[in-house]
């Protein structure tokens, strides 16, 4: 996030197409994956608790009760104003086949209470944003220019509640590089721009802030504000948000996994004031937060990375990132978000779950060495259902198996 006067610093719709990248893309790590046994070990035991549970695509599960058929994604948030729970979604349809009717994305499902330690599965109890079925949250059109340029579909990258707002941090996508797109540039993200949608009702009505963060498709290809996980409000006061290049279709050559790291004062973020942010920075040789005319600095790279989540469970900062190049979910552990990060252990891997992308950090998790991820799964499979969403518990950060 730089100053909004200036310019940003760099570094009905159908999806099917996007799940088709997604498979070729992650072919040669899923392939890797499985013939490197010997690196990333068998399938790492889980503690006591769900273990790949499917939260959709079930006949007469839960989000079907709530009007959701298939979809994906599902960012855990805490509702911070009843303590119930928030789960965002991708793009959406009605029934478990891929297909129409679309509902759209982002869609949100919601919980009364969480059971953290895994006895019963999460179930949706309500629908958003009305409370009756399952509808897309933002109002835009799809495959439209919505006033920024073309878009197919905008992603939600993850969800926060604090000080009786919800905020929603998305990524709107030009193209998924499928047949039906428009075409794909090798090295380029594929984005239009990002943004953060926020409500004041608590997931009822969404507003856009007026700052975007220009993509691809505006003249900022490989931004490093493509794709933020808020990691919380710290007990020192500030909001840390980390944040990367846009990786959606896991196919985006460039992306060598780099993350970024700044913070901001809660109400300096509520009021939209994004040029007071702080980054983490490296500068004259030494790591310093520094003001917004610094950017910040790669603080974690390695194997392209796609969908991250860093959360503060207790006193500690979980990360869980999925691994292009090995088709495996990783996680690491600080004691700050801007202290030394522990070495990755690959958690859930492609022998689990074969097409596996998301691992997001549920903020309601036991505890730090028992953390819930919540897994994303495509099946190419014609007149399958094409999404799950998987519930995982008890997964320790930093154990091998």
């Amino acid at each position: 996030m730089s100053d909004p006067s200036r310019t940003p610093p760099p570094s009905p719709a159908s999806r099917p197409s996007r799940r088709t990248v997604l498979r070729s893309g992650l072919g040669l790590g899923l392939g890797a994956t499985v013939a490197g046994a010997g690196l990333l070990g068998a399938a790492p035991a889980q503690a006591a608790g769900q273990n790949g549970t499917p939260l959709c695509d079930e006949p007469g599960d839960s989000a079907s009760a709530q009007g959701l058929g298939s979809g994906d994604l599902g960012i855990p948030y805490h509702r911070e104003h009843d303590n119930t729970w928030g789960y965002v979604f991708g793009d959406a349809w009605t029934h478990i086949q891929q297909g129409e009717p679309y509902i759209g994305s982002p869609v949100m499902l919601n919980q009364d209470s969480f059971d953290a330690s895994g006895a019963s599965p999460i179930s949706f109890t309500w629908a958003m944003p009305t409370g009756g079925a399952a509808g897309q949250l933002f109002g835009y059109a799809h495959r439209a220019d919505n006033g920024y340029g073309f878009e197919i579909s905008r992603i939600p990258n993850d969800c926060i509640e604090f000080g009786g707002r919800t905020y929603i941090q998305y990524t709107s996508v030009y193209t998924w590089g499928g047949p039906d797109d428009p075409p794909w540039v090798d090295g380029h993200d594929g984005s239009l721009m990002s943004g953060v949608a926020y409500s004041d009702d608590y997931g009822v009505t969404w507003t856009d802030y007026d700052y975007h963060w220009d993509g691809d498709h505006r003249g900022i290809n490989q931004s490093m504000y493509g794709m933020w996980s808020f990691a919380g409000i710290d007990p020192d006061g500030w909001l840390y948000i980390f944040s990367k290049r846009w990786n959606g279709t896991h196919r985006n050559s460039a992306d060598g996994g780099a993350i970024q790291l700044f913070r901001i004062r809660p109400d300096d973020f509520r009021a939209g004031n994004f040029g007071a942010q702080q980054n983490w920075a490296y500068l004259n040789g030494s790591w310093q937060w520094t003001g917004s005319a610094t950017p910040p600095s790669v603080i974690l790279s390695g194997n392209n990375t796609g969908e991250f989540s860093v959360k503060r469970i207790g006193d500690t900062y979980c990360m869980s990132c999925f691994d292009v190049v090995l088709g495996a979910i990783f996680t690491r552990t600080a004691a700050r978000p801007d202290a030394v990060w522990s070495t990755p252990v690959p958690k859930i891997t492609s022998v689990q779950v074969p097409n596996l992308y998301g691992g997001y950090i549920h903020p309601g998790s036991a505890s730090a060495s028992s953390l819930t991820l919540i897994v994303s799964q495509w099946n190419g499979t014609v007149g399958a259902p094409p999404y799950w969403v998987r519930q995982f518990d008890g997964v320790n950060p930093t154990s091998v198996v």
